[in-house]
């Protein structure tokens, strides 16, 4: 008996890891090739420009939902540090698939551009992607907890599914992507130092 509970759990854990394995995000875009040229509006109604000449840096960031705790946990990081990122030369760009009206009352105060796309018409122009994995990867658990017991989070509904993956791109301010990540899970993504790093 315990050993056929053995073999069950091991090929339980072999089809597990093969779906993880199979539902690794396709990456479109490294570092070399060019962005789509995009002409965005913020949820203040600012056009924002991708590339950005005036900058020296676009850091792009494809979240999840406004009422993701796992996505606020992230840039709560990144609005402490956000005077180190601005001497960087970075430009912080951060696109959400809802709307403006859901994004507004929380994301509306970050100091950094926020960006709705519902038709999540960007996310497939950069191939950002989702998975089944974006929460059950072991990975996501410890901040998805950090981020549901936090005092100050967004609320709203999964807007757009809650599976989305992040996905992080570097541009300079030519168009080339210099660096690329698609995340595995849905808290993948480049911290604060690592951005930094990056753009020197």
């Amino acid at each position: 008996m315990k050993r056929k509970l053995l073999i069950d759990f091991g090929i339980f854990v072999v089809v597990i890891f093969g779906a993880w394995l199979a539902a690794a995000p396709m990456e479109k875009f490294k570092a070399g090739d060019i962005a789509p040229a995009s002409s965005l509006i913020n949820i203040h109604g600012t056009k924002v420009s991708i590339p950005d000449p005036k900058s020296k840096w676009v850091h792009l960031q494809f979240r999840r939902f406004a009422g993701c705790p796992i996505c606020n946990l992230h840039l709560q990081s990144f609005m402490q540090r956000y005077k180190e990122i601005e001497v960087a030369g970075i430009h912080e760009i951060v696109i959400f698939h809802s709307p403006n009206s859901s994004l507004f009352p929380y994301q509306g105060k970050f100091p950094f551009d926020v960006v709705g796309d519902p038709e999540k018409i960007h996310y497939l122009g950069y191939g950002a992607g989702s998975s089944i994995f974006s929460i059950l990867d072991v990975r996501s658990w410890p901040a998805i907890y950090k981020g549901n017991i936090a005092k100050d989070k967004p609320t709203g509904d999964p807007e757009g599914g809650s599976l989305g993956l992040p996905a992080d791109f570097l541009i300079n301010p030519e168009g080339k992507i210099v660096a690329s990540r698609y995340g595995r899970h849905s808290y993948d993504q480049w911290s604060v130092d690592e951005r930094l790093a990056l753009s020197k």
